[in-house]
């Protein structure tokens, strides 16, 4: 196994939808400061939206477009190797194997299979949605990441590539370098505009309630002006309090995000909602403008693009080539 003197971080994002708020703080932003702290692999992970695209033509648009925002949004790549998925064979390769390493019973107890077919009822459910983690596995050990930044809902893919690990290295010796789960320094829980009970989501179906980095910057203000908050009228009605007041607590901590303060801080700075809503749809346009312009500058450019997911390629294969040659030659199959 390779020797990091810099930890190596991964961490990847599905190409099915566009890029919102909760994103980019929550994840999008940390990738970017993580880039000169770590030698940082981000993943497009095309073949995993495979589990639910069905139709032609769409893939392929929406892995140009996330590339365009990832390296919107900061990512260098001469600091972090940025890849697409599909443009690196050995992520397959690898994914056999740990299919073949992982158990029925271990795929079968994923939470998120459950809850993905339960959505899915009367429709085509492809084999793919209940051994994915599996190829997720593929994906992180083939990098020898030693971390692998999560959210709870992610806790049990990172669960079951430890348990691949390990017993792979105990069945063909070591090979795996066994990644720890771990939790970013707080990013903020960007809740829908519309129903801040639920986490902003790009199944918003009204797209009310998601804000998207690709918005005009009108579209932006109108959703915050729009956001639901409550009837409270008290001298304390702008107040962080998650549980009795959602709508007025999410706004407070998308503008501590923002400015960098805490939500009890901004909201002691306001008495009504109106001007919080204002000012904190404003202080998101001032900062998502920036990249939403050099987010289309960057689709002007294709060929840009392209050299700049090649040299994520051509750098991640260096890496997957020579760990997924390590854990063939551990089993003792034929070289080629």
């Amino acid at each position: 196994m390779s020797e990091q003197s810099t930890p190596r971080v991964l961490s990847c994002m599905q190409p099915t939808g566009d890029v919102h708020l909760g994103n980019y703080l929550g994840a999008l932003r940390n990738w970017v400061a993580g880039q000169d702290r770590y030698d940082a692999f981000h993943g497009i992970v095309d073949l995993h939206a495979l589990t639910v695209i069905e139709e032609p033509g769409i893939i392929g648009p929406q892995t140009v477009e996330l590339a365009a925002m990832l390296f919107a949004v900061g990512l260098d790549p001469e600091r972090a190797t940025v890849f697409v998925q599909s443009h690196v064979p050995e992520h397959n390769q690898l994914g056999w194997i740990m299919e073949c390493t992982v158990s029925y019973g271990e795929l079968s107890r994923m939470t998120q299979f459950k809850d993905k077919t339960a959505k899915r009822q009367n429709e085509f459910i492809s084999g793919g949605l209940f051994t994915y983690p599996a190829l997720q596995a593929a994906d992180i050990l083939l990098y020898d990441a030693n971390e692998v930044p999560i959210g709870d809902d992610q806790r049990q893919h990172v669960e079951i590539t430890r348990d691949a690990a390990i017993r792979f290295n105990h069945r063909f010796g070591d090979t795996f370098v066994v990644p720890d789960a771990v939790t970013p320094a707080a990013g903020a829980r960007v809740m829908s505009l519309q129903d801040p009970t639920a986490k902003m989501s790009k199944s918003d179906d009204s797209g009310a309630g998601c804000v998207y980095l690709v918005d005009e910057p009108a579209a932006v203000l109108k959703k915050f002006k729009r956001a639901v908050t409550d009837s409270d009228t008290g001298a304390d009605a702008v107040r962080f309090d998650r549980d009795t007041k959602p709508g007025v607590a999410n706004l407070l901590e998308i503008n501590a995000a923002i400015t960098g303060r805490s939500p009890a801080d901004v909201a002691e700075d306001y008495e009504q909602y109106g001007a919080l809503k204002v000012d904190t749809g404003e202080a998101v346009v001032a900062t998502l403008e920036p990249i939403r312009t050099r987010y289309l500058e960057l689709l002007d450019d294709r060929g840009e693009l392209a050299r700049r997911l090649r040299v994520g390629a051509d750098k991640a294969r260096e890496v997957a080539t020579a760990t997924l040659d390590r854990a063939q030659r551990a089993i003792g199959m034929l070289p080629a």
